[in-house]
């Protein structure tokens, strides 16, 4: 037995370092070298020196980087539920069995997904054109002057737009696979109870929703955090509204490509990663709580 144990545990090991050794070399090495990178500085004169956590101190009194961040928190906090509300009534459509060739509609609304983001951001981009696009077109047909979508007040808008447009279908996926998964038996009590569309879409449905919720709003706080191909692809339509910290990805990448400051890039980098932990991690705990209290 104590064979058959050691051999399992082998085999199990084998089947697993695979992926270790991916998540070694893609995730960790990286993680270690950019740590150890923000923890020096290039100075004219020595060269490269070891100057402990300056780099950090540095970046909490930025205010680019706040200014940044704070855009990010934002977007995250306007449209993340607006997709995620989306999503769910476009799943829960599906679900309710009353639409009209549900497969046609749920691959609509998941081929946006497929589209490659920078492609997604270009199309976009020209369409919210006020001389060159669709706004600009729309506005000429009725002699009237649409808002500019390219401006600074419009601009985090636009980009929330396309976003949306992007994962609605991706987020509405996972809501639809969680719905599957919901016993029939439990549908067939409800209906004896008397229970409506309604309140079984409200009783049974959104509380088995829970678990895929929260997977999808911390996908969302990653990727809100990672903001980057949309901002990066419509500076170029939009150079005066965009700037280079427009978001903390662009501000970290910019830093190290074009202002050579590979050492406090790898800082904010660093930063901005701890900062996106530590809200998913508030996200889980709040989620876990409500799940106790109910």
């Amino acid at each position: 037995m104590r064979r058959g144990a050691v051999r399992r545990n082998v085999t199990a090991h084998a089947f697993f370092l695979p992926f270790l050794a991916v998540f070694v070399i893609g995730v960790i090495a990286p993680l270690v070298y950019a740590i150890n990178l923000s923890l020096y500085q290039e100075k004219m004169i020595g060269g490269t020196v070891f100057t402990g956590l300056d780099n950090y101190t540095k970046a909490f009194k930025d205010e680019l980087f706040h200014v940044g961040l704070g855009r990010v928190a934002l977007f995250f906090a306007i449209q993340v539920p607006l997709m995620l509300i989306l999503a769910l009534l476009a799943a829960l459509a599906i679900d309710s069995g009353r639409l009209r060739a549900p497969g046609v509609f749920r691959i609509g609304i998941f081929m946006p997904y497929a589209v490659p983001g920078v492609v997604a951001a270009l199309m976009w981009g020209y369409l919210y054109g006020d001389r060159f696009g669709l706004a600009g077109e729309i506005g000429d047909l009725f002699h009237t002057e649409l808002p500019d979508l390219l401006s600074e007040h419009w601009m985090l808008a636009s980009i929330g737009n396309v976003v949306t447009w992007s994962y609605v279908g991706y987020n509405m996926l996972i809501f639809y696979a969680a719905l599957r998964s919901i016993p029939e038996e439990l549908y067939e009590a409800a209906e004896m109870d008397g229970a409506g569309a309604f309140r079984k879409a409200w009783s049974i449905k959104l509380p088995a929703l829970r678990p895929a919720l929260l997977m999808t709003t911390t996908f969302s706080v990653i990727g809100t955090f990672q903001l980057f191909n949309e901002p990066s692809i419509l500076q170029q339509l939009a150079p005066a509204v965009i700037t280079t910290n427009y978001t903390p990805n662009m501000y970290a990448y910019n830093l190290a490509f074009d202002g050579r400051q590979f050492n406090y890039s790898a800082a904010i980098a660093v930063l901005l990663g701890l900062v996106t932990v530590l809200v998913a991690y508030a996200v889980q705990l709040v989620t876990t709580r409500r799940e106790r209290m109910l």
